[in-house]
């Protein structure tokens, strides 16, 4: 909305949603919100000043060119911005289980963490050690399941070493297990055993919200699939955010990047290709994690790249880093080491080759490794 406005469009704008409330913020939902510390993440934009009908409650049933079907009715459109998100997935089961998602699930959730309370969570990713480390905190009994053999198995390779972070934080994290159904008492591993719990939360991912767009003209693959304008198959429809699967000129791959991060960066392009202008979207993806007192933050794809470690990951502070065959820096994972990642983007971004040797050393500094 800010984005076309930005871009001198002075047309009518509807804003659809299927939730009640206005716009606001999810990553402190798992942070600021289930901790205590906020009760709504509003956004601060002025709807009125913008001149957006807003919807509420409202919710995209079908898609047909130049119209949206919806659950209030059909809606013509111009032009249409598809940013449906992703829904959580759910595990089986008659159980009764908690996800984290929208502001509502984040306040249900806190309301559940009292002290004492057992809290399950299935999922050691970035959402299960968020929610893992607000539990703790509120002095609830935590077990953290995971199928795989460590922490963040599916997002990085470097999982293990985060291991210690959960027996510090008095959290048992069974590994190597797998949830098969949620009960009402608790859930039963595939293994036959049980684990009692007051509270369960499912983290284990989440899928597009696109289900609504099948047998419409716009191409489904892991989401909605867009070229690098964010442009759909479908004249004068774009596509951001969790849903968008875009292709990056710079990593050379179609991603969709599940983060706040690649939300906020994708209006102006997609805005731009709304109103027939010229723009590409390839950022270098970031996102952020606060968990168990611990800042991490992570910028690149590391994909088809060797790692190497700068620090002691049983230190405090240390960083990951992924180099391409040429010494190029493809991404980087930061634990305490904010210089690190804002020097590390930087150098994505501007493709420099890099000394591998001087990069492993936490007492150089990043921009003081590259070559010519």
């Amino acid at each position: 909305m800010e984005a076309l406005r930005a871009h001198g469009f002075e047309g009518r704008i509807t804003l659809i949603g299927e939730e009640t409330h206005r716009p606001y913020d999810r990553p402190p939902l798992s942070k600021a919100v289930l901790l205590g510390g906020a009760d709504s993440t509003v956004v601060d934009s002025d709807l009125d000043a913008l001149e957006v009908d807003l919807l509420l409650g409202v919710a995209a049933k079908g898609l047909r060119d130049g119209v949206i079907e919806t659950t209030e009715g059909e809606l013509d459109y111009d032009g249409l911005v598809i940013a449906t998100g992703a829904r959580p997935i759910q595990l089986r089961g008659d159980g009764p289980q908690h996800v984290l998602r929208t502001i509502d699930d984040a306040l249900a959730l806190r309301a559940r963490f009292i002290p004492g309370a057992r809290v399950v969570i299935v999922g050691a990713g970035w959402i299960g050690a968020e929610v893992a480390t607000a539990a703790a905190k509120a002095g609830c009994e935590v077990t953290v399941v995971e199928a795989a053999d460590a922490p963040l198995a599916n997002a990085l390779p470097v999982g293990h070493h985060t291991i210690p972070w959960y027996a510090e934080a008095g959290i048992e994290l069974r590994l190597g297990a797998m949830v098969g159904t949620v009960d009402p008492d608790g859930l039963t591993l595939v293994t036959g055993e049980k684990i009692a719990a007051d509270v369960v939360v499912s983290g284990v991912g989440v899928r597009p919200a696109v289900e609504w767009l099948r047998g419409s003209a716009i191409a489904l693959d892991n989401g909605v699939v867009v070229d690098e304008h964010l442009r759909t198959t479908l004249p004068n429809v774009v596509a951001v955010g969790d849903c968008a699967n875009w292709y990056s000129r710079r990593f050379r791959r179609r991603m969709r990047v599940e983060h706040w991060d690649t939300a906020l960066g994708a209006p102006d392009t997609a805005a731009a290709a709304l109103l027939g202008e010229s723009a590409v979207y390839d950022p270098v993806p970031y996102f952020w994690s606060e968990q168990f007192d611990r800042m991490v933050q992570y910028a690149g794809h590391h994909a088809d790249s060797y790692l190497l470690l700068r620090g002691d990951p049983r230190g405090d502070k240390w960083s990951a880093c992924w180099l391409t065959s040429t010494n190029r820096l493809s991404a980087i994972l930061t634990v305490d080491r904010p210089r690190d990642l804002l020097q590390g983007r930087r150098l994505i971004e501007g493709g420099q080759r890099v000394d591998p040797v001087r990069l492993a050393d936490p007492g150089v500094t990043l921009r003081d490794c590259t070559v010519s």
